[in-house]
């Protein structure tokens, strides 16, 4: 071995150890970026712009407002305004190292901008993490979600977790298809019933915003008008949305839009997609590779592009109302967009609501309307069954429904199916004195009684039996059933037609579609499935029920439950006949029976203007513990005009039963306050009560519920 040779290896023996040194000192360079995270200590911040300004995922009102932090020079090229973000949040300024804020827990967020300084005086932590370098919250929906919050008194980052769907990796890695060019304007097609029907779809493909309230005629072809009207925004090269009630409106839609555009034209937005395929759905309308979209209520925060139409059907249906805070209803936050987007507005429905009924008489939109004409054409015959005639009625007495009723299902059977709507599920549930009709009430707790699948009498509240009830209105003590659900009638109805199949559509199991041929179907409101060339007849059964709740929207609500089961019946000039068993004198029936929702809507609205109830006045909900109820509106500074009403107990949740938003905890007893100011200071009522809401959860005070517009105020 030559001296070269040794030294050589000699130097590599000696070596070893720098070698070693080199590779743990280069470790540690590597490690050290990744180490950072939590803090970004003496980390290089971002050339230009080095602020972030975020708001985090904290839905409690005083903290609804944005917060800066420092962007690290790694982070700089995925920062973005509108991109997921991590941050730090609930650090003290005592906690400082290296000229960073440190500690506090680790939060979603979004980034909103980003900034040259900070108005914020002291050191600023540096963001944790971007979480994905997708950009999700656009201008414009961070701009439609904080005029949401004003609105209904609520917070941003909440109205954000209704708008912006979870995160999917695997569905944002995908690119969305390539956008396709505008389609060819459709013809007017069933359009041409209606008065402007064909002027209002000619202006949306001009590229126009027209705003009307479309009062839609009987039968199916309300699903392919509205495809039409979507498909004609495409034509101008703008996008469109609409907001349905269900799963079951959303499929007829899509098939109405797939059949007149083909695949790939719209998006479908509903639950029942999975979290993956809804999120890419949600990512192509963001990218802007789909410009249409229909879904259920959380589609009216899609962020279409270029939006050249919203519409929203059956605005009615109570689906439309968000269950989560701050509860929004879709029609408003879809008239909030066409403000917002001087952008097209529709609203569709069988029938009419005091609110749609509102913007024609404001002249804020059009009415698309039928002649009467036409409306007779394709309307079944409405007959009436009162109390008058069922005290007449020999059968009735002994029977569960009246001799005109059993004449028309048996008379309906020879020709197609026949519809009947019960208006609840269930065997037997509520009762009633069989002279006088007064509610049977529980002697302990004056709690309804029920006699559940044919047992003993009970009260439904405290659960104890009853033997000896009389009524105190009249000393009756006969019963009867004031309410029979849906298996108990299908089980009656059953044995009256043996030779007859019997079909029940419900909660636990909703029918879409039944076949022409002779049977009956047994259904609650809004899960009536749609018979193959519609029903030969239908009975409306215990209208009184629907139309005895105590709400102000009882009767709107039941002359739309009955308008939309009617729809699905035979024109009258085919045989269809409708039966109602409710009072003819009452307006519901009187506007039922001359399907003319739109009028009975018009006299609730001058009736509700008189009296000073929504949607006239802005009202608010305030409900919670008593003393917390009370120290509430006795800390919030109400705008001038302002009237307080109440506070009254609400009903006690029973345990067991869901509970509804607003409602108390099973067990607790809670008060409610209604609120109620003049038209026009509707913005001022919303900032009284969400800033006297933040004060509260500032000081640790005991929180209340405040909902702005509540559906059901009594």
């Amino acid at each position: 071995m030559s001296s070269e040779d040794g030294q050589a290896g000699g130097g590599a023996d000696s070596a070893a150890p720098e070698q070693l040194a080199l590779i743990r000192e280069s470790v540690r360079k590597a490690r050290a970026p990744k180490a950072k995270p939590r803090t970004w200590r003496g980390a290089a911040l971002a050339g230009e712009l080095p602020v972030a300004r975020v708001l985090v995922d904290k839905g409690v009102l005083h903290l609804d407002r944005y917060f800066d932090y420092a962007v690290p020079a790694e982070m700089d090229a995925d920062a973005q305004p509108g991109v997921r973000v991590r941050v730090r949040f609930g650090a003290g300024r005592h906690r400082v190292r290296e000229g960073r804020r440190e500690g506090g827990g680790l939060i979603d967020g979004f980034l909103v901008e980003r900034l040259a300084e900070t108005d914020y005086s002291g050191p600023l932590a540096a963001l944790a993490q971007v979480v994905s370098p997708e950009r999700v919250l656009s201008e414009e929906l961070l701009g439609l979600a904080r005029a949401v919050a004003d609105r209904y008194a609520g917070s941003l980052a909440d109205v954000l977790q209704l708008a912006v769907p979870p995160r999917n990796a695997r569905a944002e890695r995908r690119p969305s298809p390539a956008p396709l060019p505008p389609p060819d304007a459709p013809a007017p097609g069933t359009w041409t019933r209606y008065e402007h029907g064909a002027a209002f779809l000619e202006s949306l493909a001009c590229g126009g915003a027209p705003r009307a309230v479309w009062n839609a005629l009987p039968g199916p072809e309300w699903s392919e008008e509205l495809a039409r009207a979507l498909a004609a925004t495409l034509a101008s090269g703008r996008g469109a949305l609409a907001v349905l009630p269900d799963g079951r409106a959303v499929a007829r839609v899509d098939a109405a839009l797939t059949s007149l555009l083909g695949e790939g034209r719209h998006a479908v937005l509903t639950a029942d997609a999975g979290p993956e395929k809804r999120y890419a759905q949600w990512l192509a309308v963001r990218r802007g590779a789909v410009r249409a979209v229909i879904g259920t209520r959380a589609t009216m925060f899609a962020p279409v592009r270029d939006l050249g139409l919203v519409a929203v059907w059956d605005d009615g249906d109570d689906s439309h109302s968000e269950q989560h805070a701050p509860q929004p209803h879709a029609r408003d936050v879809l008239l909030l967009r066409a403000a917002q987007d001087r952008c097209g507005f529709l609203l569709g429905s069988r029938s009419c609501t005091v609110e749609a009924a509102q913007l024609v008489e404001s002249g804020w939109a059009r009415p698309l309307v039928a002649p009467r004409e036409q409306v007779r054409a394709v309307a079944p015959l409405v007959r009436t069954v009162g109390d008058g005639d069922l005290a007449r009625d020999e059968a009735a007495r002994a029977a569960r429904l009246p001799t005109l009723a059993w004449q028309v299902v048996r008379d309906g059977l020879r020709h197609g199916p026949v519809l009947v709507q019960v208006p609840r599920r269930g065997y037997v549930p509520r009762m009633a004195c069989a002279g006088c009709r007064a509610p049977a009430r529980c002697r302990h707790c004056s709690g309804p009684l029920e006699a559940p699948d044919g047992e003993a009498l009970r009260c439904g509240w405290c659960g104890r039996e009853e033997s000896g009830w009389h009524c105190p209105e009249c000393g009756s003590f006969r019963l009867r059933a004031s309410v029979v659900g849906a298996r108990r009638t299908a089980e009656e109805l059953g044995r009256a037609f043996p030779a007859v199949p019997v079909r029940t559509s419900g909660r636990e199991h909703v029918l879409d579609t039944v076949p022409g041929t002779p049977a009956l179907v047994v259904s609650t409101p809004g899960a009536e499935p749609v018979a193959e060339g519609g029903y030969a007849a239908a009975l409306l059964l215990d209208g009184w029920a629907m139309l005895g709740r105590p709400d102000l929207r009882a009767g709107e609500d039941a002359l739309r439950r009955w308008i939309g089961a009617a729809s699905l019946v035979r024109p009258q000039g085919a045989g269809g006949t409708v039966v109602v068993v409710a009072e003819p004198t009452l307006r519901p029936v009187q506007a039922l029976v001359r399907w003319d929702p739109v009028g009975h809507a018009v006299r609730e609205l001058a009736e509700r203007a008189e009296l000073g109830f929504p949607p006239v006045s802005r009202m608010a909900a305030v409900s919670g513990p008593a003393e917390a109820v009370a120290d509430f509106l006795r800390a919030v500074e109400l705008p001038a005009g302002a009237e307080v009403l109440g506070p009254v107990p609400l009903p006690v949740t029973r345990p067991g039963r869901p509970r509804r938003p607003g409602a108390p905890p099973p067990g607790e007893r809670w008060d409610r306050a209604l609120v109620r100011v003049p038209p026009g200071r509707g913005a001022a009522l919303a900032g009284a009560l969400k800033a006297a809401q933040a004060a509260r959860t500032a000081r640790g005070g005991e929180a209340v519920w405040v909902r702005i517009d509540p559906p059901d105020i009594g």
